[in-house]
């Protein structure tokens, strides 16, 4: 299933959200699949250093959150995050101190396990090419779900591309997802945030002094045979 921006514009339902970054819509689409012979001409259609995060005309109101492709084993949900919320409220109001190993515990406790390496690229030649590799690896059943950040003009000049797994406590899975990102030519360096730290809004500079990703791969392209180099950020240990 893919959702291009043409489908999320024409085929959306509009939903008001709030994020840090202040409010915007996203949108939820039911889009039939297309052929093998299509994707490759809707996926060069809309690059998404291309797509502008506020539509063709800005005065229109549509904007575009996200452009997003759905792998075949694609689960819609993400556990119990409002009863993940409530136990973040009551563990700040306890006296236990913060910890990964304590939002952890609280991801376990509710099923918010899925996490994403994060890919931050200037808009342009790479961003698309990079973008056309993971989805089109997600569509053939390699990845979850991928999904990229469309142009924004009043950014600086920078669009993430995310590509999602279903259990950040798995390093064995997280560390496959890696190679297969890397199988598909990526080569710039990525960071993995858990989807947990994002519905407790744990970023940079957060009170609790907690890194906001937990790996991070740097791609050798001086070792024989070429791979990445992944730091665990929680343990500062090289993992590969």
């Amino acid at each position: 299933m893919l959702f291009s921006a043409q489908h999320l514009l024409n085929c959306a339902l509009p939903k008001k959200f709030t994020s840090r970054h202040g409010s915007l819509y996203g949108f939820q689409a039911h889009v039939t699949g297309t052929e093998p012979s299509d994707r490759r001409v809707l996926l060069q259609s809309n690059r998404p250093s291309q797509v502008y995060r506020f539509g063709a005309e800005e005065e229109s109101g549509c904007r575009v959150g996200w452009i997003a492709v759905l792998g075949p084993d694609h689960c819609p949900g993400g556990g119990d995050v409002m009863g993940l919320q409530e136990s973040w409220e009551k563990l700040l109001a306890s006296s236990r101190p913060v910890t990964f190993q304590t939002v952890k515990e609280l991801a376990l406790n509710h099923g918010v396990l899925t996490g994403k390496w994060l890919m931050h690229l200037d808009s342009g030649f790479k961003l698309d090419h990079a973008w056309e590799c993971v989805a089109r690896a997600t569509l053939e059943g390699k990845i979850s779900t991928v999904k990229v950040s469309p142009f924004n003009p009043k950014a600086e000049g920078k669009q993430v591309i995310c590509a999602y797994n279903h259990n950040f406590t798995d390093e064995s899975e997280v560390m496959r997802l890696d190679s297969v990102i890397r199988a598909t030519g990526v080569k710039c360096p990525l960071s993995y945030k858990p989807d947990v730290y994002t519905y407790l809004g744990i970023y940079r500079n957060n009170l609790w002094k907690l890194c906001p990703t937990i790996y991070e791969s740097k791609f050798d392209l001086e070792c024989v045979p070429r791979r990445s180099h992944i730091i665990n950020k929680v343990t500062r240990l090289e993992v590969t």
